[in-house]
C-alpha cells in the first residue's frame, strides 16, 4: 500500500507555480482605496478601505502582477456589506499578503493566480462571479470564512486548481458548480464541511481532511443533472471527521467515485456511498464508527453499481467492515477484514472476485463472497 502521509509530506516539496520573474518592473506605492491598477504594483503600507460597493482595489489591465508586499487589505467598520476587496477583471496574480473583512475578498472573471495570500475574515473569500476562466490557488491560508469559495449560481465555469493550501475554520470551503476542480498538497480542517460538489468534477491527491463536521455534500437528483459527476481521492488521509456527509444529505452520491491508496481513520461514522461506477482500492479503513456501505443512485429506474473494491484493508471499524446493499453488483477481490464489530464483509449481490480474507468479525466473516480466514 502507498503510504499516504509520505506523498502528503512530497508534495509539499512540489514546485511552486511561482510568479517572480526577474523581468518583473513594480511600482512601489502606497494605493489608494477605489484604485483601477493598470501595471505592476508592489504596496508599501496597509490599505484600509470603507465599506463601500466600490472595490478597495481594481485589476483591469491583463498580465498585472499585485504584490501586497506583506500588507493587508481590509475593511474598515463592524459590517462587511456589500464590499469587494480586491476584483480582478484581467488575467492576473495577487501574491504576498492578506486580504480581510470583505463580503467578497477577492472576486474574478479571468484567468487569475493567488499566491502566499491569506484570506481571513471574510464572508465569502473567493468568489467567480460569471463566465469561464480557470482559478489557481498556491500556498494559501483561508479561514474564518461563511464560503471559502463560490461562484454565480450556473453562471460560471472553467477549472480551480488548489495546491498547498491550507483551510480552517470554515463555513462551508468549496461550492464547485460546473468547474473542473484539481486539488493537492493541502489540508481542510476543523471545518463545517469541506466540499459541496453541486456539478462537475473533482480531484484530490495528497490532501488531508481532518477534524472537519462533514467531509462533502454530494446529492443525486432523478433527473440526472447538476449532479457531482466524479469524485476522486488519491493518496489522501481522512481522519477524525465527525461525519463524511451532512445531517440533511447523509449518504454521498455521485456518477463516479474512485478512492485510491488513502487512509480513512477513526472518523465519528462510516461512508454511506451510492454511485454508478466506483474504484475502491488500496486503501485503509481503521477504526472508524462504520465501515463502507455501497449501493445503487436514488434513480426512477436504478442502475446497478459496478467497479472493482480490492486489495482494501477493513480494520477495527465499529459497524460492518464491508457492506454491499441488494441490488448493487460491485467485484470484492482481496480485501482483508479483521476486528469490525459487525461484518467482515456482507454483499449478498456482489461478484465474488476471490482472495477476500475475514477473521476476528463480531458478527461473523463473509456473506454472499467467499472468504479465507
Amino acid at each position: 500500500m502507498t503510504w499516504p502521509l509520505a506523498l502528503l509530506l512530497l508534495a509539499a516539496t512540489t514546485a511552486k507555480a511561482s510568479t517572480q520573474e526577474k523581468s518583473e518592473a513594480f511600482e512601489a506605492r502606497a494605493v489608494r482605496c477605489g484604485e483601477v491598477l493598470t501595471r505592476n504594483t508592489r504596496l508599501t503600507r496597509d490599505l484600509i478601505c470603507a465599506g463601500t460597493p466600490i472595490p478597495a482595489l481594481r485589476i483591469a489591465a491583463p498580465g498585472v502582477v499585485l504584490d501586497l508586499g506583506g500588507h493587508t487589505v481590509r475593511r474598515a467598520g463592524s459590517e462587511p456589506g456589500d464590499t469587494v476587496g480586491i476584483s480582478a477583471e484581467s488575467d492576473s496574480t495577487v501574491r504576498n499578503g492578506t486580504i480581510r473583512g470583505f463580503n467578497r475578498g477577492y472576486e474574478y472573471n479571468a484567468t487569475v493566480h493567488l499566491h502566499q495570500v491569506a484570506l481571513v475574515d471574510n464572508r465569502i473569500a473567493i468568489f467567480h462571479t460569471n463566465g469561464g476562466g480557470g482559478f489557481l490557488l498556491t500556498d494559501s491560508r483561508v479561514s474564518g470564512s461563511v464560503v471559502g469559495f463560490s461562484s454565480e449560481f450556473d453562471a460560471t465555469s472553467g477549472s480551480i486548481d488548489i495546491r498547498g493550501s491550507l483551510f480552517t475554520g470554515n463555513g462551508l470551503v468549496l461550492f464547485v458548480d460546473f468547474h473542473d476542480t484539481r486539488i493537492s498538497g493541502s489540508t481542510f480542517t476543523a471545518n463545517q464541511t469541506a466540499l459541496f460538489c453541486y456539478s462537475g468534477n473533482v480531484l484530490i491527491r495528497s490532501s488531508t481532511f481532518t477534524e472537519n463536521a462533514s467531509v462533502a455534500e454530494l446529492t443525486w437528483s432523478n433527473g440526472r443533472f447538476d449532479n457531482c459527476y466524479e469524485l476522486v481521492f488519491e493518496n489522501s488521509i481522512l481522519a477524525n471527521n465527525t461525519a463524511f456527509g451532512t445531517p440533511e444529505s447523509p449518504d454521498w452520491q455521485a456518477f463516479d467515485f474512485q478512492m485510491r491508496n488513502t487512509w480513512v481513520m477513526n472518523n465519528g461514522e462510516g461512508l454511506r456511498l451510492a454511485a454508478q461506477t466506483l474504484d475502491v482500492r488500496g486503501n485503509l479503513w481503521w477504526d472508524n464508527a462504520g465501515g463502507l456501505t455501497l449501493s445503487n443512485l436514488p434513480d426512477f429506474e436504478p442502475v446497478p453499481q459496478e467497479g472493482p473494491v480490492r486489495n482494501n484493508r477493513f480494520m477495527s471499524n465499529r459497524g460492518d467492515g464491508l457492506r454491499v446493499l441488494p441490488g448493487s453488483t460491485p467485484t470484492l477481490s482481496n480485501n482483508v477484514c479483521q476486528g469490525n464489530a459487525g461484518w467482515g464483509i456482507h454483499a449478498p449481490t456482489a461478484i465474488d472476485g476471490g482472495g477476500n480474507v475475514a477473521r476476528g468479525n463480531g458478527a461473523g466473516g463473509c456473506v454472499g463472497v467467499a472468504c479465507a480466514p
